[in-house]
Formats: structure tokens, sequence, C-alpha cells
């Protein structure tokens, strides 16, 4: 059995061990804050749901992408980084040693976890600058990109060394939030601090660079930046909805969306079109605005100007926007898809173009050449063919025979073998 066969077995059963031991331990800080008295807002079953929203998808998209691409560091990064971030050690840690006097096991490891926030920002900034196929940037900046990433490495785990130290030396108190109440002195306050300052400029560098990086970008490169540009702002700006109870609700899918947009554009990104669905998700969500206020404003009218009761009020108003969505989706599509959706768009006006000119065009030569020229500029395919067939006799029902059909059929397959794509 050859090393490299072995190899691909065991690395995708780690990868999923390793998911499995990440989500379990996500999932324990439900019940693990239900004993420690710090359930979340909304009750027990309230906080199931939002860590099962947030944690559930980003630690499927980690396993995938480890099974699936072991070479490329983002699925193991990302199962590591919810190791760090939603793994309850603050609560274990709190079981242990405030309510049990430091007689379970593992406690040491939670007060080591807990003080390993530092390499979480390392495997951030690892994550973005690896994007999206694992390497770090090439040429003249491949060697200095080394250089920064183990320099950031030892950086980050000498800043956790905290509650390294306090377990070597048997002296841990933690404090209410379950961290180590004993203060950093020395190298150790000073070192998070450094750290802090760099991820703040490695994340400015990132985000001067993304702006020549993205116009560079074509094809496929320029899909996957789209991808991550969109998770990231869905995952910024879910955490600036004021409220803890918003926070709290919609912070966990924010939290989902980055690593669900990052697993999309290593894997299958072909099989989706983010320009398609940031187009839909924006015009129906202004659709769903704009009936609202039509079906609010109808119910308003009838009942309290026009003498009307209020079922016939709703009645008018679910009326009236049944009959406006169809109107009025295929209006705010079409512009919404001009500035957000461009290749549809684009797409559209030259079919759209090209059925006005066969109307009037009889010559079969300059049809041709039409439908070549708005099939590649509406689909841009590697290879268009137009296959013509001699026929023997004219049916009135404009059918192909079914000898000239299977001839058809016969060159159509040749030409398929020949070109690989028709």
């Amino acid at each position: 059995m050859s090393t490299a066969w072995r190899s691909r077995r065991v690395v995708p059963v780690v990868a999923v061990a390793f998911g499995v031991l990440t989500l379990g331990l996500d999932l324990a800080s439900v019940p693990l804050d239900s004993i420690t008295g710090s359930p979340g807002p909304g009750g027990e079953l309230a906080d199931w749901l939002t860590t099962a929203v947030g944690v559930v998808p980003a630690v499927a998209v980690g396993t995938l992408l480890a099974a699936r691409r072991p070479r490329n560091p983002i699925g193991w990064i990302l199962l590591a980084i919810f190791l760090l971030a939603a793994a309850p050690v603050s609560d274990y840690a709190i079981l242990d040693y405030r309510l049990h006097h430091g007689t379970l096991p593992l406690g040491w490891v939670a007060v080591v976890l807990g003080s390993a926030w530092p390499i979480f920002l390392v495997l951030i900034a690892i994550l973005l600058w690896v994007f999206p196929d694992g390497q770090l940037p090439p040429g003249r900046w491949r060697r200095v990109s080394v250089i920064l990433v183990a320099a950031g490495v030892v950086l980050g785990l000498a800043a956790s060394a905290k509650g390294a130290v306090a377990a070597a030396g048997h002296d841990i108190r933690i404090g209410a939030g379950g961290n180590l109440a004993s203060p950093a002195t020395g190298v150790l306050a000073v070192l998070p601090k450094v750290l802090v300052l760099g991820f703040l400029a490695s994340g400015l560098t990132w985000l001067v660079v993304q702006v020549p990086r993205y116009r560079r970008a074509a094809g496929e490169r320029r899909q996957q930046l789209k991808w991550l540009y969109s998770g990231a702002i869905v995952f910024v700006l879910s955490f600036f909805i004021p409220g803890p109870v918003a926070n709290n609700l919609i912070g966990p899918f924010g939290a989902a969306a980055l690593p669900v947009c990052i697993g999309v554009a290593v894997l299958r990104y072909r099989l989706y079109a983010i320009d398609r669905i940031v187009s839909r998700v924006i015009s129906y969500t202004l659709v769903t605005a704009m009936l609202a206020g039509v079906f609010a404003g109808v119910v308003v009218l009838a009942s309290d100007v026009l003498p009307f009761k209020t079922p016939v009020a709703v009645a008018a108003s679910t009326l009236a926007a049944a009959a406006l969505f169809n109107p009025l989706r295929e209006r705010v599509q079409r512009a919404v898809d001009r500035r957000f959706n461009r290749a549809r768009y684009d797409a559209e006006a030259v079919i759209a173009g090209f059925t006005a000119r066969l109307r009037g065009t009889v010559d079969l030569d300059t049809v041709q050449g039409d439908l070549v020229d708005a099939v590649h500029r509406a689909f841009e395919p590697a290879h268009v063919s137009v296959l013509f067939t001699a026929r023997t006799s004219m049916e009135p029902t404009g059918r192909i025979g079914r000898a000239e059909h299977s001839d058809l059929d016969d060159q159509c397959r040749d030409c398929h073998r020949a070109n690989g794509r028709t």
C-alpha cells in the first residue's frame, strides 16, 4: 500500500475527527452556560438555536475544505479559529476552579486555551493572506511573507503564554468571567499589545492590497474575491446592529456568512454566481419593502379614511399587493441587475437585439453570423459551432426525418469529441 494512498484515506478521517471535536466543544457551551448560571438572552432554546446557526455551517465548511483540499490550509485554519473562538473554555474554567475547586479533569487545558486569543488573531490574518489557494504572495514578496508569518506565529504563542505559565506554576485563579484573575506582568503584558498593533497593521495592509488585486483579477479569481468580500462585509456589518437581542440573533448569521462564502469560493464557486445572488437578495428585499408599504398604506386608507371595515381593508390590501408583485419585481430586478448583475443585464440586451434583427433578416449567412456573435457576447463560450444538414424533402410540420435526425446526432457527437465543448 503506497504512502500517497494511505494519506488520501487518513487525511479525510483526521479532518472529520477534528471537525466533530470542534463542533462538540462549541455546542457544549450551551449546557455549560446553564450550569454556570450565564445563559444567553431568550433562554436555553434560543441559546441552542443561535449557537447552532453560527457554529454548524462554519465547522461544516471547515471540515469539508480540510477533507477535500487537505493541502490548502484554509479548512484547517477555519476549524482552529472556531475551536479557539467558540469553545466554552471560560465556562469550564469557572466550573472547575470556582465551583469544584480544581478537581475536574483538564481544567488547565481550559485555562491555556482561554489565554490563547492572540493565536486567534494570527490565524485570521494568515487566513486572509493565503486566500483562496492557500499560498502566500508569490515572487519577491514570498520570502518576506514567510518571515512575517513565522514571526506572527512565534509572537502569538509568546503572547498566549500567560495561561501556560499559570498552569505550570499551579497558580490558577479564575475571575467571575472565566479569565485568569492575576494580571500579566513584564513581557507577558506587553506582547499582546504588540500583537494587536501588528494585527491591525496586517489588516490595513491587506485592505490596501485588495484594490489593485481586484482590478487585475479576472474570471475565476475575481469571482473568488467577490465571495470573500461579500462574506466579510456581512460578517462586519452583523456586529454593528444595535441592541443585545438583535446582536445575539443576527450576529451568528454574520459569523457563519464569512466561512460559508470562503468555502464556496475555494470549492465549487462555478456552481454559484455571486452577482446573481446579490442581485436577487437586493431586489427581493426592495420588493418586499415596497409591497409591505403598499399593504400598510391601503389598510390605513381603507380603514381610517374610507368607510370600510378592517377585514375588507386587509383583503383589499392583499389583492393590491398580489397584483403589484410581478410588475414591480420585473422592474426592480431590471434596475438592480443593471447595477449589481451587469453580465445578465448585458446578455439580455444582446439577446433582445438579436431577436429584433432576426425578424427582419432572411439571409441565412447573415443569421448565422448574428447568432454566433450573439452567443459569444452573451455567454462567452470556448467554442461555437453551427451545423447545417441537407434536407431531402420539405415536411409541412418542419420536423426532421428520423434518419436525418440520426445523422445530425452523429455529427454533433463527432464535433463534441473534437472540440471538447460546443
